[in-house]
């Protein structure tokens, strides 16, 4: 009598890569296109390709045997600070807790680093709810504006204290 096995789990990875490899391309199209969607040109602060290629970033894709479906940066805003940008996961890969596993993986990155906060600026509208309560259980509270920005109706600012070990 023959019996179905399960399905393999499929591997799923996250690490540090260059920003500007072809095979990110649907990646950077449909992050690009998602910002664009609703919110002003003046109030979208996403980085490009060779802003994430700079100094002081540390890019991250997440893959799935091999196929790029997420990715997220970490970019040095002070001696001690960090900032996530461009973190995206695929549409159609979400809903499998993959949000939450590269947040994880980009806060335990950022400590690696020395850092001890982290924050991000997402979306006001509705459409960013999603990433505003993921970060929210991931730990991240509202704050005013740090860094480079200023107060803008349509942007959500959040951080994170970092412990120690």
């Amino acid at each position: 009598m023959d019996t179905l096995e399960p399905p393999m789990p499929m591997a799923i990875t996250i690490a540090p890569e260059r920003p500007d490899q072809d095979d990110l391309d649907r990646l950077f199209d449909r992050h690009s296109a998602f910002c664009h969607a609703d919110t002003p040109p003046e109030s979208i602060h996403m980085m490009d390709r060779a802003a994430l290629a700079a100094e002081g970033i540390e890019f991250h894709v997440m893959r799935q045997d091999g196929l790029a479906i997420g990715m997220g940066a970490i970019k040095r805003i002070g001696a001690h600070e960090g900032e996530i940008k461009s973190m995206h996961v695929l549409n159609d890969e979400r809903g499998r807790g993959l949000g939450r596993r590269m947040v994880d993986h980009l806060i335990a990155a950022a400590r690696a680093q020395g850092m001890t906060r982290l924050s991000l600026e997402t979306g006001a509208q509705d459409s960013f709810a999603p990433a505003r309560m993921l970060y929210a259980a991931a730990g991240f509270v509202p704050c005013e504006p740090f860094g480079d920005y200023r107060p803008d109706p349509m942007s959500v600012f959040m951080t994170l204290p970092l412990a120690q070990a």
